[in-house]
């Protein structure tokens, strides 16, 4: 899109701005860090064609859309958009209006019932960011029952369980299934040996075919 968000549009009776990615409850509890590619930024349009002031601009509201909710946005007010950056609406005037203005590139987008402005690049480094802390989860929590089996293992051979019964995968798994949802907590010796148990009685332990 072309359009410069200099002044405040009506909102297309269609809802024609595009649909923001984040929603407000979309955070990142960690989020102090910022990617930033230096490189692009000193080949970008707007470092090479606009003055100082706006470069500064631009770069605080790059980094001031972080905090905001939806996260990567900026709000359409005017008065805001200088209270953010702690200086006069008067000067925030001058330096969004200019032809290359600390506003290039953003754009209307609909975040629920409100437009807001978003800015391509600071939306692609957040989509990368939730990226790669759904990555982080995913691993954490493959890591987390990773250690919770082999714990469960290791308590199986010390109640006297065989090493075949400690190295039925299926097994092991449908017994942690049943100790999370009836033993939450500390597992303990006694909660281990209520799993066997329970094991026993559902017919888990040495059975054929292991299809129910």
């Amino acid at each position: 899109m072309s359009a410069r968000p200099d002044h405040l549009t009506p909102v297309p009776q269609d809802g024609g701005w595009p649909a923001y990615d984040f929603g407000p409850n979309d955070r990142l509890p960690a989020h102090y860090f910022t990617m930033f590619h230096h490189h692009r930024w000193l080949n970008s349009a707007l470092h090479l064609s606009a003055s100082m002031d706006v470069q500064g601009a631009a770069l605080n509201l790059f980094f001031i859309a972080q905090s905001q909710t939806p996260i990567g946005t900026l709000p359409r007010d005017h008065a805001l958009l200088a209270r953010l950056l702690r200086i006069d609406a008067h000067v925030w005037e001058g330096l969004h209006k200019r032809e290359m203005g600390a506003l290039h590139n953003w754009v209307p987008c609909q975040c629920g019932d409100e437009v807001r402005l978003m800015h391509p690049v600071v939306l692609e480094g957040l989509r990368d960011a939730f990226a790669k802390r759904e990555a982080r989860d995913l691993a954490n929590t493959e890591k987390a029952v990773s250690a919770r089996l082999d714990r469960l293992r290791t308590a199986l051979v010390n109640l006297g369980c065989d090493k075949a019964v400690v190295a039925d995968g299926i097994l092991i798994e449908r017994m942690d299934a049943w100790l999370v949802q009836n033993c939450p907590g500390q597992r303990r010796a006694s909660v281990y040996e209520q799993a066997l148990a329970h094991a026993g009685r559902a017919g888990w332990l040495n059975m054929k075919g292991r299809g129910g």
